[in-house]
C-alpha cells in the first residue's frame, strides 16, 4: 500500500505555526516579488481570491476583506517541510520527498492492521509536533494514492483527513467522482482532449475502448497511468510521471539596464547559480538560453531577444556555463537599448554520473574540484562570498518583501523567546 501525506494550504499553515493570531483568519502568500499569489487559506479561498492573481489586481479586494498579505518565506517553508519528512520517515523508512508539501510512503515491511488508523496517528502527529494540518490517502498505487487524498481533503469531516481505498467498489466509487482534469499527470491541454472524447472522469479513462487513443497521446506515461487507476502499482518510489527538464533563473532588474557590461554582471549571475543548483541535484546540461526582455509598454517592434547554444559536453561549472552565457549575451545585445530582464535556462539535463568523456573537446578536470571547493565554502557561511571576476561583490537580488515574516526555525535573531515571572 501506498500513501500521499499532503498538508494543506502548505505555505498559509506555516505563517500560522508560529503567529497563531491568523488562525481563522484570510492569509494569502505572494510570489517573488510580491508579484502573484500562489497560497490561499480556506478562509481566503471562500472571500473568492483567485490563485495566481497579481497582487495589484486584487489589492482593493484584499484590503477591504482585511486579508493578511504575506511574502513568500521560503526558508520558513523549507525548515518546517524538512521536519515533516523526518516526521513521516517514523511511520515507514520508505519516504518519496515529492515536493515541498507532499510525500508519497510505501508500507512495504510495515506491519499494519488498520490502514485508516495509522493515517490518523500520521496526521495527529504532525499537528501536535508541528502545528501543520495535513491530509493522507491511502490506496494500492500512487496514482489512487492522489485520488484517495484529493477525496480525504474534499470531505474531512466525513474522513478525518484521512482516507484508504482498500476495495475494488471503494476504487471504482473514488474514480467515478474524480473528474479527469484532476487526474495526476492531466494537464489543461490533455483535459481539453480527453473530453473531447467523453473522456470526463477517471473512470472514463480506463475503459477499455480509449486504450489505444490515451497510447497514440500519452505514450507509455498513459498506459503506466493507466494501469496505476486499476490498482496495479508500476511507480515505484522516486519515479514520477514527469521529469524536470531545466532550470531557469529569471529576474526583473531594479532598474533598468542599457550598457553590455552591467548586463554581463547580471548574466553572469544567474548561469552560476543555474550551475550551483545542477550540482546541487546531481545534474550537469548540454544546453544553455539566455534571453533579453524589453519594456513592452515603453518599445515599439521586438522586445524579447533569446539564443541557445549546445556544449560538446555535460557540464555544471560555474565557468563553463557563464563564459558560454556571456558570449551569446554579446550575440543577442543590441546598443542603445533600455532592458528591464534577462534570465538564463540550462536544459537537457543528465545526472551528473552519466556524465560521458570525449576525445577532443573536453571541460577542464580542475573545474569539478573548484565547484567542490565552493559548494563547501558557501553551505558553511550560507552566503554566496566567492563570486566570478566578472560578478559585482556588493551587488545581490534584492527582491521585493515587504510582508516577510520572521525566520522562526532558521535565524537566532528571530526565535520566538518566552519570559516567565
Amino acid at each position: 500500500m501506498y500513501a500521499l501525506v499532503d498538508c494543506n494550504n502548505f505555505y498559509a499553515s506555516c505563517e500560522r505555526v508560529f503567529q497563531p493570531q491568523f488562525a481563522g483568519k484570510p492569509i494569502v502568500i505572494l510570489s517573488n516579488n510580491d508579484g502573484c499569489i500562489i497560497s490561499r487559506s480556506e478562509e481566503a479561498k471562500a472571500l473568492g481570491i483567485p490563485m495566481g492573481a497579481p497582487e495589484f489586481q486584487v489589492r482593493e479586494q484584499l484590503q477591504k476583506n482585511n486579508i493578511n498579505v504575506f511574502s513568500s518565506n521560503y526558508t520558513l517553508y523549507g525548515d518546517l517541510s524538512g521536519r515533516v519528512m523526518n516526521i513521516l520517515r517514523q511511520f515507514t523508512p520508505n519516504v518519496e520527498d515529492y515536493s515541498i508539501d507532499e510525500a508519497f510512503l510505501n508500507f512495504e515491511g510495515v506491519s499494519i492492521e488498520d490502514y485508516h488508523d495509522y493515517g490518523l496517528q500520521i496526521r495527529k502527529r504532525i499537528l501536535k509536533w508541528l502545528g501543520l494540518p495535513v491530509c493522507v490517502g491511502i490506496a494500492p498505487t500512487k496514482a489512487l494514492s492522489k485520488v484517495a487524498n484529493r477525496i480525504a481533503k474534499k470531505f474531512p469531516e466525513k474522513t478525518g483527513g484521512v482516507h484508504v481505498i482498500d476495495t475494488d467498489e471503494k476504487r471504482i466509487k473514488a474514480l467515478k467522482w474524480t473528474k479527469i482534469g484532476d487526474v495526476w499527470g492531466i494537464g489543461y491541454r490533455l483535459t481539453k482532449k480527453m473530453k473531447a472524447m467523453n473522456i470526463n472522469t477517471a473512470y472514463d479513462f480506463i475503459q477499455p475502448q480509449y486504450e489505444n487513443f490515451i497510447k497514440r497521446e500519452m505514450g507509455v506515461i498513459g498506459l503506466r497511468l493507466r494501469s496505476e487507476l486499476e490498482g496495479k502499482p508500476v511507480l515505484e518510489l522516486e519515479e514520477a510521471l514527469e521529469t524536470k527538464k531545466s532550470i531557469a533563473i529569471t529576474r526583473s532588474f531594479k532598474t533598468k539596464l542599457s550598457h553590455l557590461d552591467d548586463l554581463k554582471e547580471r548574466v553572469s549571475t544567474f548561469a552560476t547559480v543555474c550551475a550551483e543548483k545542477l550540482r546541487k541535484q546531481n545534474s550537469c546540461c548540454y544546453s544553455v538560453n539566455v534571453f533579453l526582455a524589453k519594456d513592452p509598454h515603453k518599445t515599439t517592434g521586438r522586445t524579447y531577444f533569446s539564443r541557445t547554444e549546445t556544449l560538446p559536453f555535460a557540464t555544471n561549472s560555474n565557468l563553463t556555463i557563464s563564459t558560454l552565457a556571456i558570449e551569446m549575451l554579446g550575440k543577442i545585445y543590441e546598443p542603445n537599448q533600455v532592458y528591464m530582464k534577462a534570465g538564463v535556462i540550462v536544459t537537457q539535463l543528465i545526472p551528473q554520473d552519466q556524465k560521458q568523456l570525449h576525445l577532443f573537446e573536453e571541460e577542464n578536470p580542475k573545474h569539478q574540484k573548484l565547484m567542490e571547493v565552493i559548494d563547501q565554502f558557501h553551505k558553511k557561511t550560507g552566503e554566496r562570498k566567492i563570486r566570478l571576476g566578472n560578478q559585482d561583490l556588493q551587488h545581490t537580488w534584492i527582491m521585493k518583501q515587504n510582508h516577510l515574516s520572521p525566520n522562526f526555525t532558521t535565524n537566532l535573531n528571530d526565535i520566538i523567546t518566552v519570559k516567565c515571572h
